[in-house]
């Protein structure tokens, strides 16, 4: 039978340090000698590991894999210095496995990583390992999940104003937004994009989202941590919601239609198998509706009609067949 321990650690100070507290879970034993044969594997991630966006769908991702697992995890590493102290710090302590869960790591990553060929790392959002045979990349082609959630925004809106809000203009957020932009303007809605210009700060994101209902948008999506804040606008609102990263219904349960949720486990059981035949890095992967690695959620208590389903379904189709252009 499989079992997971997991640790979690605390944020990192200002100075760079860090504590690791352990916690053994998922076990009625607490004897540490049963975890003995476990891969040890720590998260590195920018915002809350229960942050229903980006950090979560690693988490639970790693969560999902079906293997013995150690797994350490430092949250709430917005400052890259701090990410990359915590990084390091995994690396000496012998961890098999560290995930850089942030695209803005890759620098850090680039220098850290050669001193520690023993050690796995695998870094995302990134579509390339920067050269480095001990690193795998990940990446989601969020464009795709986009731009189903784009089918269904347009046939939903009753005015045909939709809003986005986006972080940094950069990562899985670009393609994600063009995807959702190019499916709803075929569907014959206007949207309007804002980028906050940060992926963590939750009021930009609610004054953004704000600033799309004056506008008269009927509906909102966006990408990134900070979107907890644009959803709960869109909530006081009652205007529907498309999510991405993670399922988001719990946020807004009657407004939350879809949501775009990545299961990296799908390319994470491929890198462990890699390295397991002695191949520690040296390759990128991409989770798609293909593969499975993207899937769409829908919420069954928002009540779509069978005809706008069987929409989403049939681009969900025509994106794996390469039948239709997302356009990103």
């Amino acid at each position: 039978m499989r079992k997971k321990v997991r640790l979690l650690t605390s944020l990192l100070a200002l100075l760079g340090s860090f504590v690791l507290v352990a916690s053994a879970c998922g076990s009625s034993s607490d004897d540490s000698s049963d975890t003995s044969g476990a891969l040890t594997m720590a998260i590195v991630a920018p915002s809350a590991s229960d942050d229903l966006a980006f950090s979560q769908s690693m988490v639970d991702s790693v969560n999902a894999l079906d293997r013995e697992i150690t797994l350490s995890i430092t949250d709430g590493t917005f400052i890259v210095e701090e990410a990359a102290a915590a990084i390091r710090g995994y690396a000496e302590d012998g961890s098999d496995i560290v995930i850089a869960h942030g695209t803005q790591f890759g620098a850090s990553l680039a220098e850290i990583a050669p001193d520690f060929p023993d050690t796995t790392f695998i870094w995302g959002t990134a579509t390339d390992t920067q050269g480095l045979d001990n690193v795998f990349a990940y990446y989601p082609a969020s464009d795709e999940g986009g731009y189903v959630n784009g089918v269904v925004a347009a046939a939903v809106s009753e005015n045909g104003k939709i809003g986005v809000v986006g972080p940094v203009e950069a990562g899985d957020a670009v393609p994600y937004i063009n995807g959702f932009t190019t499916a709803a303007k075929a569907g014959g809605a206007e949207v309007s994009v804002t980028y906050t210009g940060s992926f963590g700060d939750v009021a930009l994101a609610a004054e953004a989202a704000q600033a799309h209902l004056a506008n008269n948008a009927d509906v909102l999506t966006g990408t990134a941590q900070m979107v907890v804040g644009a959803v709960g606008v869109a909530a006081d609102a009652g205007v529907p919601w498309f999510g991405t990263q993670s399922n988001q219904t719990s946020l807004a349960p009657d407004l939350v239609i879809a949501s775009q949720v990545y299961h990296w486990e799908v390319v994470l059981e491929e890198m462990l198998d890699l390295r397991d035949s002695g191949t520690k890095g040296g390759k990128a992967f991409e989770i798609n509706l293909a593969n499975g690695g993207l899937v769409i959620e829908f919420n069954d208590g928002y009540g779509l009609s069978d005809d706008i389903k069987a929409s989403a379904d049939a681009a969900i189709a025509g994106i794996i067949d390469g039948s239709i252009n997302t356009g990103a």
